[in-house]
């Protein structure tokens, strides 16, 4: 596939979470008014043309599905209607699928018009004669299911069963608290030291997370040094889990493990986000997905940079030579949400002085009093004004100039930034 396919359909998913976000703020109090609500906002979404959506809860000692909501334009299905679950293989099917799409057979639910639908687990699963199902199903049908939408089916059934899991955790909020402050230490631990030098290559990283030391966050970012083969190469990493608090954190924790065992089987690029793709997918399937932007530093002459961009932020290379940028846009779906994604390789080269800012969208989406954002315009400002400055000054005056934008927001969001930055020849032959 295309990386205008990507890219438009990155932006869909994100346009998407956005609306799924406001309907997690919203004063809702349970998880089946929440899925409620979520279907009936997907089928207003004009992107989707769907005819009809329904929420299905399952009741376990009945051996059924019961209809726990309907809205659309179809005609109504009988209130609290039952389907058992042994009616048909797909209910089992959905325990490892996540999403199907299905055409119906069930005599009167074909006779309010629906035909061709989608369904997506949500929930934690429950297991009825020995079988795995989920606690809730979404179902949407429309004339035609595009591949768009059963992509973005995914992120709709990751989002739904992380905000229910948020709801059960609501229940042991204080125990939570508790190992709050010993899960951010750990967090800590994790992350590099910001500074790290490479031949003719300087990097610098700093992740700021959302309500200070004590929390625990998503952004992660780490450097993979391998001189086990014959051409060295130095890995650089950024990753940012869509969940917060502690799932968040678990999942930075998982991938920092994967990758560190991964590393020495000297993977490709695309085998190494192939290879999280389904272990993200496997170990955790009720959770929202991670976008990472993974690169490796060459010492080729020409000095090319590959990288692969799993529907992470756009990085921004700047060229102080020809005062032009680059953005690096995904190159792959994000992390976690089909079982086989594929992950294109891409290249940038580096020239002697050139910088590049690696960033999660804590920076971007940084919002002042007015509702205004950082934005990329302001990062690409500082870049070039500050381009002949330590990869530290860089990095430290975007943090700053964010800072000062934002003072008014209680962000909840963490803010990583990874600049790297080539040596001017005159400085490399210095040194």
């Amino acid at each position: 596939m295309s990386l205008d396919y990507y890219g438009s359909n990155y932006n869909l998913q994100n346009n998407l979470l956005a609306i799924l976000h406001k309907i997690a703020s919203d004063d809702i109090k349970n998880e089946k008014n929440f899925l409620s609500e979520l279907v009936r906002q997907i089928v207003l979404h004009d992107r989707f043309s769907m005819l009809g959506g329904r929420v299905w809860q399952l009741i376990p000692e009945k051996k059924i599905y019961r209809l726990a909501f309907q809205y659309g334009s179809l005609k109504k299905i009988p209130d609290d209607y039952e389907v058992s679950v042994d009616y048909d293989y797909k209910f089992k099917n959905l325990a490892d699928k996540h999403t199907l799409i299905c055409e119906e057979n069930d005599p009167v639910l074909i006779n309010t018009g629906i035909v061709l639908y989608s369904m997506a687990g949500a929930g934690g699963f429950v297991k009825v004669d020995g079988e795995r199902y989920f606690s809730f199903i979404l179902s949407f049908n429309a004339p035609e299911i595009t591949h768009e939408f059963y992509e973005t089916l995914s992120v709709i059934s990751n989002f739904a069963s992380m905000r229910i899991y948020e709801f059960q955790q609501k229940k042991a909020r204080s125990s939570y608290e508790k190992d709050l402050y010993t899960a951010s230490k750990i967090q800590r631990d994790l992350l590099p030291e910001h500074y790290m030098e490479f031949y003719d290559y300087k990097i610098f990283g700093a992740c700021i997370q959302a309500g200070g030391d004590n929390n625990v966050g998503g952004d992660y970012f780490d450097y993979f040094l391998n001189d086990q083969t014959e051409e060295e190469r130095l890995g650089v990493l950024v990753s940012d889990a869509a969940s917060k608090g502690l799932p968040a954190a678990v999942q930075s924790a998982f991938v920092s493990g994967a990758v560190k065992m991964a590393q020495s089987f000297s993977p490709k690029i695309s085998n190494l986000l192939s290879y999280l793709n389904r272990l993200l997918f496997e170990t955790f399937p009720f959770e929202r997905p991670v976008s990472m932007f993974y690169c490796e530093l060459c010492l080729s002459s020409n000095r090319l940079i590959l990288y692969a961009n799993a529907g992470h932020s756009a990085p921004i290379h700047y060229r102080p030579s020809t005062d032009s940028y680059q953005e690096l846009p995904p190159t792959g779906g994000l992390l976690g949400i089909l079982q086989n994604q594929k992950y294109i390789v891409e290249n940038v080269r580096m020239l002697p002085g050139d910088v590049m800012c690696i960033y999660s969208d804590g920076i971007t989406e940084a919002t002042n009093e007015n509702g205004e954002q950082f934005g990329k315009q302001r990062m690409m400002q500082i870049m070039k004004e500050h381009c002949d400055q330590i990869p530290q000054d860089i990095a430290h005056r975007i943090i700053e100039a964010v800072q000062v934008f934002a003072s008014d927001d209680a962000y909840n969001d963490d803010r990583t930034v990874i600049i790297i930055k080539r040596d001017l020849e005159e400085e490399n032959d210095v040194q």
